[in-house]
């Protein structure tokens, strides 16, 4: 079987599990999206949505996040993991999106990759739930273990494991092949899986 043909198999089965997916962050417009996936690396979406329950009532334009003092962003948003270089990251690029792109997240992979803190997995995620663009494929950790374990990829590095998924996974499934593995990896299949119970587990290598 090849590599393609698996995936096709995988894909078709995370459907069955999961007929409907989204990105589990909790946000109302682009400018929250990108905050909340800024926060959410090597943090639980779970605990993003508690942080931005308070933090999206008190930041509701562009402006709020400019106006306020770094420091006084950074102690709202210090129960999350990194909170200086994230707080830093999201002051210095809602600055560059109010003045260069007219407040509107940019819509290219290009552009979006420039800004600070924003990398090939958070300009996948906002291409994908902003503008329904299929650039690329989220890597998070659910996506690069399960990659591995299926035996999509052998890299460990997110950026070679997304390059090795677009070459089997089709291209109108990059959106939501993400949230499916995510889904799988949460509902069945989490880190120290023994597999016994795993509806997947004839895909594993």
């Amino acid at each position: 079987m090849t590599k393609e043909d698996k995936a096709k198999l995988i894909i078709s089965e995370l459907k069955r599990l999961f007929p409907k997916t989204k990105i589990a962050l909790n946000y109302s417009d682009p400018i929250e999206l990108f905050v909340a996936v800024v926060l959410s690396a090597q943090t639980t979406d779970k605990q993003v949505n508690v942080v931005t329950a308070d933090l999206f009532k008190k930041y509701r334009t562009i402006e709020n996040y400019i106006k306020t003092p770094l420091s006084e962003f950074e102690q709202d948003i210090k129960r999350i993991g990194l909170y200086r270089a994230k707080a830093k990251n999201i002051k210095a690029t809602v600055e560059i999106i109010d003045k260069d792109y007219g407040g509107k997240v940019p819509d290219s992979m290009e552009k979006l990759i420039e800004l600070p803190g924003v990398g090939r997995k958070t300009a996948n995620v906002l291409l994908y739930n902003i503008y329904g663009k299929q650039e690329g494929i989220a890597v998070d950790t659910h996506v690069r273990r399960l990659s591995n374990l299926f035996g999509l990829s052998s890299n460990q590095d997110p950026n070679k494991i997304e390059k090795d998924l677009m070459e089997v996974v089709p291209r109108n499934e990059w959106g939501e092949f993400t949230y499916r593995m995510i889904d799988y990896g949460r509902a069945y299949c989490p880190a120290r899986c023994k597999h016994t119970d795993c509806p997947l587990r004839k895909f594993i290598i």
